[in-house]
């Protein structure tokens, strides 16, 4: 069985533009500063206008997370967080 690179899985891949995130997330253009096609920071203040109406929910905080010497759980979080995020909106 061959395992792919890192460089190979990268080539391989498709960005989505922020754009095409964002919408599918509901998160409007007041929100996003952008830094080119494919990334940008989201203001904190869109979680007053989503949450509103919202039931109280779970506090999820990650303070630290040290990787292994491979380097594993060095993105986990960030990945497993932006999988909940797509799923949620």
């Amino acid at each position: 069985m061959h395992l792919k690179t890192d460089i190979e899985i990268a080539r391989e891949a498709e960005p989505k533009t922020i754009d095409k995130i964002a919408d599918k997330l509901g998160i409007g253009e007041e929100y996003l500063e952008r830094y080119g096609k494919f990334k940008s920071k989201v203001d904190l203040s869109i979680n007053d206008e989503k949450l509103k109406d919202s039931d109280n929910g779970k506090l999820i905080l990650v303070t630290a997370i040290s990787p292994t010497p491979a380097g594993e759980g060095k993105d986990h979080h960030k990945c497993w967080f932006s999988r909940w995020a797509l799923s949620y909106w």
